[in-house]
């Protein structure tokens, strides 16, 4: 159960259309989840810097049980997010940021109780 969130300083209109669901899709394939597992959150015009500097630029936080966890894995998964993100907002890698958490079964809850135990 892969958590997707975009943090940017961008604001909304100057975002592509539909971007969360782009987003949410390009996850999905990127970390080989079913996308209805992909919990995806945007949140534009946000006052942030990125290497000191507040020209636009963008913070993904990527979480999953299972899928984070190593830096061979990540450092796939970045290249791939990288690629996506340059191409849809058109920034330079060195707006971006990722941060990968890896989660374990209990420290999600669903249904009345965490994922250990469905």
């Amino acid at each position: 159960m892969p958590f997707v969130e975009l943090d940017t300083n961008l604001s909304a209109d100057c975002l592509p259309v539909g971007l969360e669901k782009k987003l949410c899709a390009a996850a999905t394939a990127i970390l080989n989840k079913p996308e209805e597992h992909v919990n995806m959150t945007v949140r534009s015009g946000l006052a942030m810097t990125v290497n000191g500097s507040a020209e636009p630029c963008v913070q993904l936080l990527v979480s999953s049980i299972g899928v984070v966890g190593a830096a061979e894995e990540n450092r796939g998964h970045s290249s791939c997010f990288f690629q996506f993100l340059t191409k849809e907002l058109a920034l330079d890698q060195d707006r971006i940021v990722i941060h990968f958490y890896p989660l374990e079964p209990w420290q999600i809850g669903k249904k009345g109780t965490v994922m250990t135990f469905l």
